[in-house]
């Protein structure tokens, strides 16, 4: 597998279960290490990256978005959007975070638990703690799967205006391809294996692409 993805740009890994896509995703975002080959972040590999190295990458330079939020029930939303800086004894930007909590509607919230959140507010939580630190990279690993479609697309706006608005390079798996119509360009794997790039996607070209691969012999639904 040999891709390069562009800063600034947004861009979607799709692909069949067990094509490797949340492999990959783990391994741009360090999480996981590649058993060959080289992950480069910019000019950095992360593959000669002891633990402690990894670690500083993950906490200063990749900001990460999951599917439900990963927000730590007992903080509350202010507390948990500081953590990452909190924990590199880093202070936030004051007013990027107010503009951050601003532009992401969350600004009234930031006193209120997770529990106390919907879930798009809570995911909206986790895209202004991923931001705050200012990365590279922010990973997004399935950002809308458990939102109503209103709360969804309200969330890809967000990641789209994280690129457009703010220079952001995003990266994000998903298996919707509404959610990859928003993206620069699609990814699409298959096998551990790269079989297109799919620029400029709309919704009929992924599905088109999408439905063409999944017909190869081999392919998993």
């Amino acid at each position: 597998l040999s891709i390069e993805l562009e800063s600034g740009r947004f861009t979607a890994i799709m692909g069949s279960s067990g094509s490797g896509k949340s492999t990959l995703l783990h391994c741009l975002a360090g999480l996981d290490r590649a058993t060959s080959g080289r992950i480069l972040l910019g000019e950095t590999d992360l593959g000669g990256l002891d633990d402690a190295a990894l670690t500083a990458i993950r906490r200063d330079r990749i900001g990460f978005v999951f599917q439900d939020g990963n927000l730590l029930p007992h903080l509350t939303a202010g507390e948990n959007i500081d953590l990452g800086l909190s924990l590199a004894g880093r202070r936030p930007d004051r007013a990027w975070r107010t503009e951050l909590v601003g532009r992401l509607g969350i600004g009234d919230r930031l006193r209120h638990l997770p529990s106390e959140l919907s879930g798009g507010q809570r995911q909206r939580v986790a895209v202004a703690r991923a931001l705050l630190g200012h990365p590279d990279l922010i990973v997004a690993d399935e950002p809308t799967g458990a939102l109503d479609s209103a709360s969804g697309g309200a969330l890809l706006e967000l990641l789209r205006s994280c690129v457009d608005d703010y220079g952001q390079t995003v990266v994000m798996v998903t298996h919707d391809p509404s959610a990859a119509a928003v993206t620069d360009e699609v990814v699409l794997l298959k096998d551990g294996r790269s079989v297109g790039i799919l620029n400029q996607p709309t919704r009929e070209t992924v599905l088109e692409r999408v439905a063409a691969i999944s017909a190869q012999p081999g392919a998993v639904a």
